[in-house]
């Protein structure tokens, strides 16, 4: 989550700034976006941002859309280092998770969607929402998808 508290820090640091070229008066920026490569938030008006397919990196799986606030994102394709060999690490057996190919989490704060993506390689997505408050959607393995939707975010799943 630390990732995702850095792009609330920043967020709040340009927001502060008072840099945006629209600003006017004591309005926020009309739009803004920090994005540390897979873990976004933004103002604004709703977007819609593509899912990208851990299994082609220019294909998508889905889209979501996001009201302002945040997106963060894990997979298991990124920082891998051999088939089955990758990041995210179950304590338990001190060996890289097994059944889920990638998740996504959206929140009021990068930092919650940020551990909510990581806790999604754990626990099912309506857990994890239940107990962060976040939406949540999981891609398996099998391509199969799960997800929540509580109104933080809408998911297209066509994967």
């Amino acid at each position: 989550m630390g990732k995702g508290q850095l792009v609330d820090l920043v967020m709040a640091e340009v927001l502060a700034a008072d840099v945006s070229p629209d600003r006017g008066g004591d309005a926020p920026p009309a739009q803004l976006m920090v994005d540390a490569g897979g873990d976004l938030a933004h103002t604004g008006p709703a977007r819609r941002i593509g899912l990208e397919d851990p299994d082609d990196a220019g294909r998508v799986i889905g889209v979501v859309t996001s009201p302002a606030g945040a997106l963060c994102a894990s997979a298991t394709n990124r920082r891998s280092w051999a088939p089955g060999v990758h990041h995210v690490l179950d304590a338990r057996s001190g060996r890289p998770t097994t059944g889920v190919r990638a998740t996504w989490a959206a929140a009021p704060s990068a930092m919650i969607a940020d551990a909510a993506a990581t806790a999604l390689f754990f626990q099912g997505p309506t857990r994890v929402a239940d107990t962060l408050g976040v939406d949540a959607l999981v891609l398996h393995e099998d391509r199969g998808a799960a997800w929540t939707s509580s109104g933080i975010a809408q998911w297209e799943v066509f994967a």
